[in-house]
């Protein structure tokens, strides 16, 4: 009988552990700056600039970015204009990082031993992409936002338009900054 509660706790905890290591691992890290004292109020257009050095993905990407911002920016009330005369640039730039991820599977068991495990290594592509605001009067950077983890270009394509839709939707719940 103690046998098998342990087993069974012991199955349960290792279960709960990797959900926990699998939320954590693929949680998106979203971070956002401005500078102070910028009244936001009197940013109604923005211009697509490209940021001079910059890492930029192919052209499909490209256009997944900058739709999923339109978007958002759309809903801020913010307007697209190709003119120079756009209260803000905006700009981004992206990295794909390899990192390395961990797949633990586990069986538990009514056996001496309690059980089995086992844990295989992979390689994972990561992609960040950081999102800059720029006031074209004053030539300041006035607002950046970062997602990491939303971008894979060897995954699913609806899966990373998905993922980096909500990550947009992340950035932006912070735009305007609270003053």
């Amino acid at each position: 009988m103690w046998r098998q509660m342990r087993n069974a706790l012991w199955t349960i905890g290792l279960a709960f552990a990797l959900v926990l290591v699998a939320s954590i691992a693929s949680a998106q890290d979203i971070k956002v700056n401005s500078m102070p004292g910028v009244d936001f109020s009197k940013f109604h257009t923005y211009k697509w600039v490209l940021i001079e050095g910059a890492s930029h993905p192919n052209q499909i990407v490209d256009a997944e970015i900058k739709q999923a911002a339109d978007s958002q920016l759309a809903a801020k009330g913010l307007t697209k204009v190709d003119t120079d005369k756009a209260d803000l640039y905006i700009g981004y730039q992206v990295a794909v990082d390899q990192e390395r991820q961990w797949n633990a599977y586990g069986m538990g068991g009514r056996w001496v031993g309690g059980g089995m495990a086992t844990a295989t290594q992979s390689t994972i592509s990561v992609g960040t992409f950081v999102l800059d605001m720029y006031d074209p009067s004053t030539k300041q950077l006035v607002w950046t936002g970062s997602a990491t983890k939303t971008l894979d270009p060897s995954s699913n394509q609806q899966k990373n338009e998905e993922r980096l839709n909500k990550s947009m939707a992340k950035l932006f719940k912070k735009y305007p900054p609270a003053q």
